[in-house]
């Protein structure tokens, strides 16, 4: 694999904007198809502590399966076990695009912060 690894949903426009972006600054990096190569379990989780961020974070939000499946009133029952199963069940689940690093996980493209990491 060369430099980092982008996760994106070729169909979803920010991840096609975000592509571009990368791209026009350089960044060297292995593309996967998040729904045809979903993320593993075990993926998931190491993606989720390296990030520090919250693991709701990973969750695409906005995505018309998260919503039909409710999850916004049912994630805060489940475990971490269980929501690291569901966001591994389906790639449409998982919050997109993702850039995956040795020591950080970017989720969401927010372009300041991708800068501040990635073109340091």
């Amino acid at each position: 694999m060369k430099g980092y690894l982008f996760l994106e949903y070729p169909a979803c426009g920010t991840c096609r904007k975000t592509k571009k972006w990368l791209d026009e600054q350089k960044v060297d990096y292995t593309n996967r198809h998040i729904v045809e190569e979903r993320p593993t379990r075990e993926e998931l989780k190491i993606w989720f502590e390296r990030s520090g961020l919250p693991l709701r974070k990973f969750f695409n939000t906005s995505g018309l399966l998260y919503k039909s499946m409710q999850l916004r009133e049912k994630l805060d029952g489940m475990s971490e076990e269980e929501q690291l199963e569901l966001l591994a069940s389906d790639g449409k689940l998982v919050k997109r695009p993702l850039v995956i690093g040795e020591d950080f996980v970017l989720v969401g493209f927010k372009p300041e912060e991708w800068e501040k990491v990635l073109l340091k």
